[in-house]
């Protein structure tokens, strides 16, 4: 089946896991079961060159008693990975391609210089998000190291799971909250979650700047938010000729929210749009969490709903 009736995703963290069992539909997911699992220190470490899980054996043991408590006969998976396991860039070709693996090896060749490693090497995903007058071709490419990613997926296989989609946070979060920015154009959308902020900034309903920093000590912090998004505004304005931003939308927690919201208007001059997770994700009869813990499954909740209908 494409869709089905209940769908499972994980978050993983340098900490931890988050399990998600979600129905319902996409525009209004239904939290049927969770669970978090925590790992002991030096057991995942974020990189783009090795493998992250450090502790196999741990690693596989936390995925298994995590997925027991759901009481779920859902195996297959959809997994969001820490940004800092891969790379993310916007690209734009100037030459048109005939399929999918032609574009791909246009992009190889393009970035092969720039790249921290042999690309050769690298899981490679991309869509096309504009074709411009000009011929030119924007791309959104993800990247990850093979064996990164396939140390993910045997070790989700050793559990007994079965790995679908893997994805990483950043746009695991964009996704859970995509039907809220249907009718925004020029835009940004930002996030602070498990100490990393991540900002997205949309021109005409296109991707055109992405960016994700992780925070020293994963708390918020007001000065290094502003410059991190003032800088951010800044480069997108040089690179791009487009309107000015007239949203903001924003996803942190309620603790944190008035300082963010203070933040984002000093930095942008806007009145930001607050993105709550505990009004979009409705829980089970038999799921109760409070308005942080649904927050803290954001990124577990936004892998699930991939595999979701609309309606």
């Amino acid at each position: 089946m494409l869709f089905a009736s209940q769908v499972l995703g994980i978050e993983i963290t340098h900490d931890g896991l988050r399990m998600a069992l979600v129905g319902g539909k996409r525009s209004a997911p239904r939290l049927d079961a969770f669970g978090v699992g925590r790992f002991p220190p030096e057991t995942v470490r974020s990189s783009i060159r090795e493998p992250n899980v450090l502790n196999p054996a741990v690693f596989v043991e936390k995925i298994r008693e995590t997925y027991l408590l759901l009481l779920t006969k859902t195996k297959r998976v959809s997994l969001s990975l820490p940004d800092a396991a891969g790379r993310v860039v916007l690209l734009d070709l100037e030459t048109r391609f005939k399929n999918k693996d032609e574009g791909a090896d246009i992009i190889r060749w393009k970035l092969k210089k720039s790249f921290p490693y042999e690309i050769q090497d690298a899981h490679l995903d991309y869509q096309v998000i504009q074709e411009k007058e000009s011929g030119e071709i924007s791309t959104l490419v993800s990247l990850v190291a093979r064996q990164v990613v396939t140390q993910y997926e045997e070790l989700l296989l050793e559990a007994g799971l079965q790995p679908n989609k893997i994805d990483f946070t950043s746009f695991n979060l964009y996704r859970l909250f995509a039907r809220r920015f249907e009718l925004a154009d020029d835009y940004a959308f930002l996030s602070f979650y498990g100490g990393t902020l991540g900002i997205m900034i949309f021109a005409g309903g296109t991707l055109a700047f992405h960016r994700v920093k992780e925070i020293p000590g994963g708390r918020f912090d007001v000065h290094r938010a502003f410059r991190e998004i003032s800088s951010s505004l800044l480069v997108f304005k040089e690179k791009q000729s487009a309107n000015p931003l007239s949203e903001v939308f924003c996803s942190i927690t309620k603790e944190e929210r008035d300082a963010f919201r203070s933040v984002v208007n000093e930095a942008t001059g806007l009145e930001p749009v607050w993105l709550d997770t505990e009004r979009l994700v409705n829980c089970g009869s038999s799921v109760s969490a409070d308005s942080s813990t649904l927050f803290s499954l954001s990124g577990a909740v936004g892998a699930a709903v991939r595999d979701l209908r609309w309606k």
